[in-house]
């Protein structure tokens, strides 16, 4: 027999599980009376929906995730000084862990080898080449309907003469 829960209870029992709770499967498990196969369900279906999902109740900010911080940096990203305040107070974080978190990924982030910038730049070259060819193409093709337009109207004018 499946049950099936409304979106409101899954949400309230998401909101135990996911920061800033983070209280483990098991015991939200217990309080509920849900099995715990449907919250590990619940929980990779909000992590498929870009929420963060933490490893437990005992998972700080310092040991996320980098999936988990990077979606962290994506939804604050847009947000007012004041709107990443109150965003971090609800997720138990601090707003300069974000900076440095920032930070982090920029350092981290692998610079192209001198192989892959000439690549990039052959891929480029090569990308101009075929433009400038199809806006070549394109001309041609525009030139050839306009002569067989206009060879069309020739041959209806001369077959109105004849008449």
């Amino acid at each position: 027999m499946a049950n099936h829960y409304g979106i409101e209870r899954k949400e309230s029992v998401l909101k135990k599980l996911l920061p800033p709770n983070n209280r483990s499967v098991v015991e939200v498990s217990e309080e509920e009376g849900i099995k715990e196969s449907t919250l590990y369900n619940w929980l990779s279906k909000a992590k498929q929906e870009g929420r963060v999902v933490l490893g437990g109740a005992k998972t700080t900010s310092d040991k996320w995730s980098n999936q988990a911080k990077l979606s962290v940096l994506i939804e604050t990203g847009a947000m007012t000084a004041n709107e990443v305040s109150a965003y971090c107070r609800n997720k138990g974080l601090y707003p300069e862990q974000l900076v440095q978190w920032k930070q982090d990924f920029i350092e981290s982030s692998p610079k192209p080898t001198l192989e892959e910038r000439q690549a990039l730049k052959q891929a480029n070259d090569q990308i101009k080449g075929l433009e400038k060819e199809l806006n070549r193409k394109e001309k041609a093709l525009a030139e050839a309907a306009a002569l067989l337009i206009l060879q069309k109207k020739f041959q209806a004018l001369l077959e109105g003469e004849g008449k």
